[in-house]
């Protein structure tokens, strides 16, 4: 393992990374790990079983048959079994590739590393190619969110950082409406856990929701890369617009998410909500910390990705969410300057548009319904 215990990019010599990403259990990510693996066996390489959790599921147990599996380490906690992949035996057999399901999953206490995803780091600092499997919720980035949608708490979470090293993550896709009807039949769980999975994790909202945050997390990935592409062209295939929208607990916040909304929607454009946590805005309120809570969930609503830019003031905040956004549209609501602003010439546009003059800018008006406390001066900046 490298010295700072943190996932490393793919290099010359180093294992790659395949991931397989679901939105929930039971949209077949080990069935399409194992699939791969007869593949790749049928084209002559050298495949094994690092570790593959059937769940009881009989037809998947069914694609192991044909694959070379090691055996797995037998660990004794608190007079308990457990079985765990073992890391050091499949160095010493030293595969092509080991095919390594759960990547998020925590090993059992006594074991040489905390996590698996830690092991397969292993694997591929040894030269092996690992195949693995992840669901959304377990993202360290997507894993509150599921907590709040679901009402379940994400007690394993896997590093960004680990998936960002991935060489191919692969959306293993299927329809809430498919999933349940899986579940319906027994192919997920036993049936006398299916009833309560449906009534509570499996329901049509959660799932409609869990693959949103998969669909997103996907076609963010997709972007990333085509934006770490040089200049040979290939960058144009983007989408046209990156529209950032600052929030805030004012009601003028949520005009300026429908317009942000609309222009990303025209010019077929990822939507971000952003908003900026700074020393003057760490006084607010209950009440407006309450607003301000209800406005990302309502930038959620309305298919926007949402972030918590931390800054010593608002104007930074916005520059840096612009720039490691590459965003080309911002849209702010209006908050009349200060006194202390128009005196020193700190207009907000102002700076914004001086640090950088190619970004479009839209401001949104408060609207006639909604009064902007700003013009009261109750508000802060």
């Amino acid at each position: 393992m490298n010295p700072t215990d943190e996932p490393v990019p793919s290099t010359p010599g180093r294992g790659r990374l395949r991931v397989y990403l679901g939105m929930a259990p039971g949209v077949g990510k080990t069935w399409e790990m194992l699939q791969e693996g007869h593949r790749r066996v049928e084209r002559g390489t050298d495949v094994v079983v690092g570790f593959v959790e059937t769940h009881g599921r009989t037809r998947t147990a069914e694609q192991i048959d044909g694959l070379e599996v090691v055996p797995r380490r037998r660990v004794e906690y608190r007079g308990v079994v457990v079985e765990e992949m073992d890391t050091a035996a499949i160095l010493a057999r030293a595969p092509e590739v080991a095919l390594v399901d759960e990547l998020a999953h925590t090993n059992a206490p006594g074991s040489e590393r905390e996590k698996r995803w830690k092991d397969v780091e292993v694997l591929r600092d040894a030269g092996i190619d690992v195949i693995s499997t992840c669901n959304v919720q377990h993202l360290a980035s997507q894993a509150d969110a599921v907590a709040t949608i679901t009402g379940a708490p994400v007690n394993e979470r896997l590093p960004d950082a680990v998936l960002a090293t991935a060489d191919e993550i692969e959306l293993v896709d299927m329809s809430p409406h498919a999933l349940r009807q899986r579940m319906r039949h027994g192919n997920i769980y036993p049936p006398d856990r299916t009833q309560l999975a449906l009534d509570r994790f499996f329901t049509e909202a959660n799932l409609t929701a869990l693959r949103e945050l998969s669909l997103r997390f996907t076609a963010g990935r997709v972007e990333a890369q085509l934006e770490a592409m040089d200049a040979s062209g290939a960058a144009e295939v983007l989408a046209a617009a990156r529209v950032l929208v600052l929030i805030d607990e004012r009601p003028a916040s949520r005009r300026a998410l429908r317009r942000g909304a609309a222009l990303a929607a025209d010019q077929h454009g990822r939507l971000t909500a952003f908003t900026v946590a700074s020393p003057e805005s760490a006084g607010r309120p209950h009440d407006q910390e309450r607003d301000l809570r209800e406005t990302m969930a309502y930038a959620r609503d309305l298919g926007a990705d949402v972030a918590r830019i931390e800054a010593d003031e608002l104007v930074e905040g916005i520059l840096l969410a612009a720039r490691s956004r590459r965003a080309t549209v911002l849209v702010l609501a209006y908050r009349q300057p200060t006194r202390l602003e128009r005196l020193r010439g700190q207009l907000l546009l102002d700076r914004i548009l001086t640090a950088e003059p190619d970004l479009e800018v839209h401001v949104v008006g408060s609207g006639l319904d909604h009064p902007d406390p700003f013009q009261a001066g109750a508000g802060k900046p």
